[in-house]
């Protein structure tokens, strides 16, 4: 095997290791946000979710009467 051929394999191998940490970052952050987005659809941290009701639900109620 000549020098250059060498070298090549070498930085063929560079260029796939940093591209399998980009694809592995980009995946990470893609599965934070669905986990983010499923907690709050489904009231995450023991607080129900509002977002999928009507405009009014879940305000203060006055029971002063």
């Amino acid at each position: 095997m000549d020098m250059m051929a060498m070298v090549s394999t070498m930085l063929a191998s560079q260029q796939g290791a940093l591209q399998s940490n980009i694809a592995a970052t980009l995946t990470k952050q893609n599965m934070d946000m669905e986990k983010s987005t499923v907690l709050t659809l489904l009231g995450g941290a023991g607080q129900p979710s509002l977002a999928n009701v009507g405009p009014g639900v879940g305000g203060n109620l006055n029971v002063t009467a």
